[in-house]
Order: C-alpha cells, then sequence, then structure tokens
C-alpha cells in the first residue's frame, strides 16, 4: 500500500470532520492541479494518507485517514454552482478526479512543518521543499515510518 499526505484548509476539511464520522466515508474532491491529480490518480484502496492542515493558525500534520475508494471523476467539475466547477470538462472526458477517505486516527499532537524541516531522512519530501504548493503528494515508507516515530 501507498502513503500519501493532502493538504487541506481545516475550515474546508479537518482531521476533526473525518473524526466526527468515523464509520463514514468523505470525498476528498476539489483538486485543481495537474500534478496532484495524477497523483490522486494513482491512489488505492488502503492506502493511508497524513492529514495536513495548512493555511491556518497551526500547521501540520493532524492525523491519518485511509482510502476507500480510488479515483473517480470529481462530481464538482460538472457542477455550475461549485466552486470547482470546470466548464471545459465532460462526463466524456472528466479533467479532475476525486477518492473516498475515512478516518484512521488523529495524532496526539500536531507535527509541525518546522518539526518536519528539521527531522532527518525528510529531505526529499515535497513538503518541506521550498516552493512546492503541491496539494496531494506521495510519501515513501521510509518517510512515513520517520514521521509517525
Amino acid at each position: 500500500m501507498a502513503k500519501w499526505l493532502v493538504k487541506t484548509e481545516p475550515s474546508e476539511c479537518s482531521i476533526d470532520d473525518f473524526a466526527q464520522k468515523p464509520d463514514a466515508s468523505i470525498p476528498w474532491d476539489g483538486v485543481r492541479n495537474y500534478q496532484a491529480r495524477n497523483f490522486l490518480r494513482q491512489m488505492a484502496e488502503g492506502d493511508q494518507v497524513f492529514i495536513y492542515h495548512a493555511s491556518c493558525k497551526h500547521i501540520g500534520i493532524a492525523g491519518i485517514v485511509r482510502v476507500t475508494k480510488s479515483a473517480y471523476p470529481d462530481p464538482a467539475q460538472f457542477d455550475a454552482e461549485s466552486p470547482y466547477h470546470d466548464p471545459k470538462s465532460t462526463h466524456e472526458q472528466p479533467r479532475w478526479q476525486a477518492v473516498d477517505m475515512q478516518f484512521v486516527k488523529k495524532l496526539p499532537k500536531l507535527i509541525s512543518l518546522d518539526r518536519l524541516k528539521n527531522m532527518d531522512g525528510l529531505e526529499d519530501l515535497p513538503l518541506v521543499r521550498k516552493g512546492n504548493r503541491l496539494s496531494v503528494m506521495p510519501v515513501s515508507e521510509d518517510e512515513w515510518q520517520r514521521i509517525l516515530g
């Protein structure tokens, strides 16, 4: 199984939103970056995912979810009322993907970006590299273990 990290603004979808519905799957939609979309396409059922809170007071990894449904066309791209609507996307050739994820656990303490930047062995993790703004990224098994350690 692969490991991933997804960034979210807690006001949109936080680890607490997943924790409030521990038996429900929540769609991870609205990704509008091609490289991040391509990573979504690689996600498979059972993959584990770090939830990273961004653009907020307390930035960092807040918890873990797992993929319950692999990539499918993001319904928001077809909804003219959605902020994620894409008029160039068609049902025959959708441009954007979504995955469903479910709560695994909330971390006892947020792992801050500063702490991640100072951990040995994370130099290649896109999150800690300057200028990386991807909302979805792979995490190697070694990086995953270092972060949880």
